[in-house]
């Protein structure tokens, strides 16, 4: 018999709505029912036998049973977890990330990207891409090889590779000697080497092959995001009508908005066809600057992300960001050395802290920061039928903060990776 467990007394955020004293029940590996609590109106009364919450629901899931403790398989029944005076919210997916824990993606082994990975879940982002940094075509390919055996057991939902297809005008923290014009038959290279799990390529559109690299990556199912450029207003509207879907940490590494001289950030803030990634760490961007773009893009249009490196979760000191090093200080990555010395390099971020900025001091509402962290992202990867909302049948990817919106507990795929009681 498959362990069913119900967690109970929560405001559980829903795609239709907040939920006060919910309930949500998760049995093997998936979401089954949503709704009130016992004893809440519209929901069964109080002293009833367990059971699916009212509201929404869905039959059992296959899948092996999680103890509501351990995250351990365990004998069928019945458990409850109340909640009280907490969030239950989506797992958190991250479009943009190339490290934590002090490891990076860049590395190309399975130890590393685990660490990456696993210090990511536990502060609640249970899908994410791995971004790699510009490097040389041979070891990006490597690299794309090792990673895609990581996708492939479920760990990973994609690679991205940011760089080297950018601008050296707007190189930010990638090496400029790597850098290179977005020729087709290499940026095929790389879509080949990762083995189907390419889900994303930043590029600069207005070098040579740009814009017919776009239409390669479109065409291939893979995301031509517009980021890392020094193209004009004009030459994004280009690039968007060749294909591009995603505006790579908008504002960062392109040219200002200006009052004649508009530039790419707001082509790609106008347009309906283009999600924007914001890093809302408060370093990366002014808090009126992010809330310009979020309310002139939406919910719906907005996926926040973390561009983290190896430094997010651990404390100050240097640490490598592909061939680069970085330093970090007060929690702000910055490259130590060389032509792009004093550059802010990633972030040290984590989505959990950008969901509470989100809310406490951006002002954003619970639900749009959920369709910003979640919801907008998991579309964007197309994969919204299993993750990004607490539905019956998805799988069951979930967050809880308490009520000052702080980390309690993160649960993946059933199993608890940080238990609300327990951590």
């Amino acid at each position: 018999m498959v362990q069913r467990t119900h967690l109970t007394g929560a405001r559980v955020v829903l795609p239709d709505g907040v939920v006060d004293n919910g309930r949500l029940t998760v049995e093997g590996t998936r979401i089954t029912a949503t709704g009130p609590a016992a004893g809440a109106a519209g929901g069964p009364p109080a002293g009833a036998a367990a059971g699916p919450a009212a509201g929404h629901t869905a039959g059992p899931a296959a899948g092996p049973a999680a103890d509501s403790a351990s995250g351990h398989a365990a004998s069928g029944g019945e458990r409850a977890l109340d909640l009280a005076g907490g969030w239950i919210v989506p797992g958190f997916v991250d479009l943009h990330v190339h490290g934590g824990g002090g490891a990076s993606f860049s590395a190309g082994t399975p130890e590393e990207a685990l660490t990456a990975i696993g210090t990511h879940r536990r502060h609640g982002t249970t899908t994410m891409l791995a971004s790699t940094v510009t490097g040389d075509l041979d070891d990006l390919a490597r690299q794309a090889a090792a990673l895609s055996e990581l996708v492939e057991q479920g760990e990973l939902a994609g690679i991205h590779f940011e760089g080297p297809f950018i601008s050296p005008h707007r190189c930010g923290a990638h090496q400029p000697s790597l850098l290179r014009a977005p020729d087709p038959a290499d940026v095929r290279k790389l879509v080949d080497a990762a083995r189907g799990t390419a889900r994303m390529m930043t590029l600069a559109p207005e070098l040579p092959g740009g814009l017919e690299s776009v239409r390669l990556l479109a065409d291939s199912g893979v995301i031509a995001a517009v980021g890392h450029t020094d193209s004009t207003y004009e030459a994004a509207l280009e690039a968007v009508e060749a294909g591009a879907t995603v505006a790579t940490h908008l504002f960062n590494a392109m040219p200002s908005l200006l009052h004649r001289a508009p530039g790419p950030v707001a082509a790609l803030l106008e347009d309906e066809r283009i999600t924007v990634e914001l890093i809302n760490d408060g370093t990366h961007l002014h808090p009126a600057v992010l809330g310009l773009a979020f309310h002139r893009a939406g919910a719906d249009r907005v996926a926040f992300i973390t561009d983290a490196m190896g430094a997010a979760g651990m404390s100050d000191g240097r640490y490598p960001l592909g061939p680069m090093e970085v330093e970090v200080k007060d929690g702000v990555a910055r490259i130590s050395d060389g032509p792009t010395a004093g550059s802010i390099a990633g972030s040290t971020l984590t989505l959990d802290r950008a969901f509470r900025r989100a809310v406490t001091i951006d002002g954003l509402g619970v639900e749009a920061a959920v369709r910003a962290l979640s919801t907008t992202p998991a579309r964007v990867l197309g994969i919204a039928d299993r993750v990004g909302s607490l539905e019956p049948g998805k799988d069951a990817d979930l967050v809880v903060l308490d009520d000052d919106f702080r980390l309690r507990g993160v649960m993946r795929r059933g199993a608890w990776v940080v238990h609300p009681e327990l951590d």
